[in-house]
């Protein structure tokens, strides 16, 4: 009956492992198809390295949303690399089948019979909204951009932490091409946590992605002085033949690099021995540091090309992009599978401060992946610390507001000094007896009032 149909159809059991597929399927799929049978499905996006078509990529991009498991049907965008490694993307719709509700025996997808362009995907970034037909359409719409972004970008410098539509990651995108096609040194800055030194080594691994080059890390928070010192200069002596020029020093916060040693290396950085390539980290712009903590000659040799990183709280709209990203590395290395998060989670994980940036976001979604009973994280599997922030945020404090006691009894002071002499009819003698004080006394507590010139 399957085989009879124009349309791809593959079925797939409760483990998600491919166990059929119809004629019209193996024909879209390719010389593969053989491959995939008792393989399972892991809902993730892997980085695109080397062959588009391995059997891995194959089952990722045919994955349903984890959502099915648990009997409801969903509608979600598959692929396979075409013939030109360019991947075919097409929307399935995904059955699962069993004589229990909940907990299906097997899971048919019925695929699309036409490609989607680049037309179709770009209009449904733009336009996606939740349907009838979709179990969790906007995890499978985050799902399948990432997947897109790891083909068209990952592929050129593996920077997949750099993941976003955001203004600020597109510019720090566009840098980071740019740091890869020189030879110029590169500094890195941006805040704890927010993919400094993934940035470096992308950078490093896309001018050399052969990886003959060698990438020499030196922490200059960690180490020593007599420690940098003696290998800065020990790359300098020895440049390392025709891999120097593949290969790469990263000094890893550099604005925290001992005082005493900065001399030292920034002589040999500017060394005609000096063949590495330089890549360095901080925290801010070397050039804007006191020139009593960093060297003015060694800012300026490491900043040439400068890549800001924005925190995350500069870049809330990339939150659930990232999130799902993490999540679906927590698929790949967990039986369990999760399809994304139910939309109060993301509102939580979008109010939050984030003050460990990317750091804390990969680790607090693999917390989340871990403690999840759905298919989906709630806000009950985030770590406390974000509820913690959600009741704060819900109920603020009062603002404390300063008693100025002086300010406050004078107020009252004068309040009744103009009644007693209302009541006295001006007469200050009679008002200064209705307060219990004397007229002299009642005239200069009225001056220092300004109730009397």
């Amino acid at each position: 009956m399957f085989n009879s149909s124009g349309r791809p159809i593959y079925v797939l059991d409760d483990e998600l492992s491919f166990v059929f597929c119809n004629e019209a399927c193996a024909e879209w799929i390719g010389p593969a198809t053989g491959e995939l049978l008792g393989r399972r499905c892991v809902y993730r996006t892997s980085p695109a390295h080397g062959d588009a078509a391995t059997v891995d990529a194959l089952l990722e991009g045919l994955c349903p949303p984890p959502i099915v498991l648990s009997g409801r049907e969903a509608v979600a965008t598959v692929a396979v690399p075409g013939p030109d490694g360019v991947p075919r993307r097409r929307r399935a719709r995904f059955v699962p089948v069993g004589p229990t509700e909940g907990e299906p025996l097997v899971v048919i997808g019925l695929v699309e019979p036409a490609d989607l362009t680049e037309a179709d995907l770009a209009v449904a970034d733009e336009t996606f909204a939740p349907t009838l037909e979709s179990a969790e359409p906007d995890a499978d719409r985050l799902h399948d951009q990432i997947r897109r972004f790891r083909q068209e970008a990952a592929g050129r410098y593996g920077a997949e932490r750099l993941v976003g539509a955001s203004p600020a990651m597109r510019l720090a995108r566009a840098q980071l091409e740019l740091a890869a096609a020189s030879s110029a040194a590169v500094l890195v800055v941006g805040p704890v946590g927010s993919g400094r030194q993934h940035v470096a080594h992308a950078i490093h691994y896309a001018r050399d992605p052969r990886r003959e080059g060698t990438l020499f890390p030196v922490d200059c928070a960690v180490l020593g002085a007599d420690v940098i010192r003696s290998t800065v200069r020990a790359l300098a002596a020895n440049p390392l033949g025709d891999r120097a020029a593949r290969s790469t020093l990263l000094l890893a916060d550099a604005d925290l690099m001992p005082v005493e040693v900065q001399d030292d290396v920034a002589a040999s950085l500017a060394s005609r021995s000096f063949q590495l390539r330089v890549i360095a980290t901080a925290a801010a712009p070397l050039t804007e540091a006191d020139p009593a903590k960093v060297h003015p000659q060694l800012a300026s040799l490491l900043g040439t090309i400068v890549i800001r990183l924005p925190g995350l709280t500069d870049r809330r709209e990339d939150i659930p992009l990232l999130a799902q990203m993490f999540l679906e590395r927590a698929n790949a290395k967990a039986t369990k599978q999760l399809a994304g998060f139910s939309p109060e989670t993301l509102d939580r994980l979008d109010a939050y401060d984030w003050p460990g940036n990317l750091d804390e976001l990969a680790d607090v979604v693999a917390q989340a992946h871990q403690q999840a009973a759905g298919r989906v994280i709630e806000p009950g599997d985030l770590p406390p610390r974000l509820r913690r922030a959600a009741v704060a945020a819900a109920h603020p404090p009062r603002e404390e507001k300063t008693i100025r006691l002086d300010e406050f009894l004078g107020k009252i002071e004068r309040e009744l000094i103009a009644r007693a002499i209302t009541q006295a009819k001006g007469n200050k003698t009679k008002a200064a007896s209705l307060l219990g004080m004397t007229r002299p006394r009642l005239y200069r507590r009225m001056v220092q009032l300004g109730l009397e010139e």
